[in-house]
Order: C-alpha cells, then structure tokens, then sequence
C-alpha cells in the first residue's frame, strides 16, 4: 500500500493565531529603535504623534486592500498568488523570486543580527561573535518550525506574549514617573523638518501586517475571517505603539528622546535603574526573535507555492500533513538566510546593510500588488468577494500612492545594499526567460 502523499494547508490555524503571528511580526524591534529618529524629524510634539496615527491609518488601508485580495483569492502563497492571477506568471514568478532571495531572508538574516549584536554583548564570540549568533538563531527556528506548526504557533505565542506583557509593563511604568524629576528636556526643535523622513521610520515600524496574507488558506473559513485577522492586528499594534510613545514623550521629552540613541533603555533607565535597562535589552531580543520566528513561518509558503506552480521547483511544493509545514521550503529559506548572513559579515554593519538590501525590492512589489486590486476587479468581476475594500478606487489608489512614495525615498536614502538587492532581483530575470521557454515547449 502506497503512503498518502502530502496534500496542501487546511484551516488548521483560528483567528487567534493568526493575529499572534501578524502581531509577532510587526512588533519587532523597530519601536525601540525609531521613536529617537521619528522625534529629531518631527517639529514638535503633537507632529509626532501625529505620524504615529498617520502610520497606522496607512496600515489599516493597506490591511483592507489585503483583505479583499485574502479573503477572495485564499492561497498560501499570498501576494505571489495575486501578483500571478493579476498581471500573469512572469511578475508572480519574479515576486517569488524576490521573497526567496530578498525581502523574506533579508528580513531574516536583519532580525538575526540584531539578536547576534545584543547576544555578543552578553558573551562575546570573537571577531565575527554576532554572525556566529545569528547563524545558529537561523538553524534553531528552523528547526523547531520543521518540526511542526503546532511548535511554531507555540513558540510564537510564547514570543509575542512576553513581548505584549513587556511593552505593557513599560507603558506602565512610564506613566509613574513625574516628568518634573525625570530629566523631561522639551528643547525647541528644528524647524522646517523632515516629515517624509519621519515616515519613512515610521511606515518601517508598523511593516508586517501585510504577511497575514499567507496564511489566507490555513485560517479556517477564510472569506469571513482574513478580514478580522487583518483589522484587529492593526489595532492592537496602533494602540501598543501609541500607548509607548506616549510613555516615552512624557517621560523623556521630544528633545530628550531626539538626541538619545537607546530611547527605550534611556527610558527604563529612569524609570527602574540599570536594572530597567537590562529588562528592556532582553526585551528586545525577544521581540527579534518572535518577528523572526514569524518571518520563518510566513516566509516558507510563498516558497512552497512557487513549487507547486513550477515543475522545476517542485521539490519546495512539498508539504508534510503530519507536521503540517513546507519541509523543503524551510530548509531552503534557511540555506538563503545564512549565505545573507555570511553576505553581512563582510560589511561595516550587517544589520544596516541587510535593511539596504531589502527595501526598495519590498516597496516594488507592495506596490503591485495594490495596482492587483484594480486589475482582478476588471478581469474577474464575477469572482465572489466576502470582502469589499470600502471607498472604492479611492482607498486602494491612496494605498498605491503612498507605496510608490516608499519605493523612490528607499532608493534615495539607502546605500550600496539597495543596489545588491535590485541586482539580485535582476538575476532571476534569466531564469524567469528559462521558465518562460520551458512552459512554451511545453504548450506545442
């Protein structure tokens, strides 16, 4: 008797997963690093809570875009399904291709840095310490994401519960301390500043939320629930990240928090000592880990999609039902994430030249697959829709314009590593010419 071959995802994950997955994405470390940033650009201090506001009214149109596109066209693949149905396999093909070797094991590889500097701090490695951490991070999630869903739902519940518990606490703490005897600096800012940069920091923070697309088939009743999944995590990260910026303004001052380079550990500091400074470091650390643990899991479908679709890559379309995860697809994510790695360990900072690599290749197709909304409504009107983006083409055009404005500033505000990310997704231009070729023969 023949085994049963591994079939697709079925709703194996409810509401609540979902959220804490999309949650454990987003909520990376960016907001303990962006505030000081967010503060030197803004002129004063209602500007600044204003772009927070502003980040998360982008987030939430983009989550209704999303939304009519996951609930009506579910597919583990997300975005790479979209990007095919709408303008064919060629920009779905370079889309996957672009996730597999950019954006997604960027993305990775950046979070593995962050927990390899903070790691070496504790106990140093030798000359390439944060890369040494970073590596094994990579193998140790992909690990325990191999070894089942149910594993890698049970640690991302872990990871985003102390990270929500933690920010909660510092909200709380903040709001004890008088301004008056914390050393609360209401300097006078620059004027004529630079709102587009503060964006630029701020619209990075709240990236992520998009991800939940690639869970559209393994949430159970789909057409009704992607919309919940994708509104409700908005909120929940517009309120924890309004609740600690609040926090930090009162306590620190938009002067204090412009000029400080650690916003989050200045803050703790104040508030708790070292030991306030301690917490908030271990904090951030879980918090990278949760965002890449979520990555991993995300991350793996689009590549396990690609498989289906094509014969030569079959071997990432493979899924284990017992384990209910791509096998093959984490593995081969796991191998890109530390060439990315190694890749890093020669330049200055790998962090910073990961978030070069990634981003204009990430704007480029959030772009696409805003301008798909338009052109699946055109090519299939019958398709039934449980989901309709409200103010229609208004909201998605509003959502298209802001990804474009993305795209040219993450060009013009980043270095070298843009430019390898843009050459790398060039090289998947010849194989999408082989692919192209191979299916024509195919067809005669």
């Amino acid at each position: 008797m023949s085994k049963k071959q591994p079939t697709s995802p079925g709703g194996t994950l409810s509401i609540g997963d979902a959220v804490v997955i999309v949650i454990g994405i987003v909520v990376g470390a960016g907001i303990f690093k962006t505030p000081s940033i967010v503060a030197a650009s803004a002129g004063n201090e209602g500007i600044f809570l204003l772009v927070w506001v502003a980040g998360g009214l982008v987030s939430l149109v983009g989550a209704l875009c999303y939304a009519e596109l996951a609930s009506s066209y579910p597919h583990a693949g997300g975005e790479y399904h979209f990007l095919t149905r709408a303008f064919g396999p060629g920009p779905g093909f370079l889309f996957a291709w672009a996730r597999m070797t950019v954006i997604q094991t960027g993305s990775i590889a950046m979070l593995a840095f962050i927990i390899g500097d903070y790691l070496s701090e504790v106990r140093n490695l030798g000359a390439y310490s944060s890369s040494l951490y970073a590596a094994a991070v990579v193998v140790i999630l992909t690990v325990a994401n191999i070894a089942g869903i149910r594993q890698g739902n049970g640690l991302q519940r872990l990871f985003t519960a102390t990270i929500i518990i933690g920010l909660l606490f510092v909200i709380a703490s903040g709001f004890t301390v008088d301004p008056a005897t914390a050393g609360n600096a209401q300097g006078v800012m620059p004027e004529g500043s630079a709102l587009g940069m503060a964006m630029i920091f701020v619209l990075l923070t709240y990236g992520g939320w998009s991800e939940a697309a690639y869970l559209s088939s393994e949430v159970g009743n789909p057409g009704r629930n992607m919309v919940r999944v994708m509104l409700y995590s908005v909120a929940a990260i517009t309120l924890l990240y309004l609740g600690t910026n609040l926090v930090m303004l009162k306590v620190l001052g938009l002067a204090g928090m412009a000029e400080s380079e650690v916003v989050a550990a200045d803050l703790m500091r104040l508030v708790l000592g070292d030991h306030g400074a301690l917490f908030i470091s271990i904090l951030i650390a879980l918090t990278a880990l949760s965002t890449m643990n979520g990555s991993i899991i995300t991350g793996a479908r689009t590549n396990y999609a690609l498989g289906r679709d094509l014969s030569r890559l079959s071997f990432l379309g493979q899924w284990q039902d017992k384990r209910g995860t791509p096998v093959n697809a984490l593995l081969f994510q796991g191998g890109i994430a530390l060439l990315l790695i190694l890749l890093g360990t020669g330049s200055p900072s790998g962090f910073v030249m990961m978030v070069e690599y990634t981003a204009p290749v990430f704007w480029l197709f959030f772009l696409l697959a805003g301008i798909s909304l338009f052109i699946l409504r055109r090519k299939d009107p019958g398709r039934h829709r449980p989901f309709r983006v409200p103010a229609y083409p208004l909201t998605p055009l509003f959502f298209c314009a802001v990804s474009f404005y993305m795209l040219i500033a993450s060009i013009l505000y980043t270095g070298t590593g843009a430019l390898v990310g843009l050459a790398v997704l060039a090289a998947g231009l010849p194989l999408l010419l082989r692919v192209t070729t191979n299916n024509q023969e195919k067809r005669r």
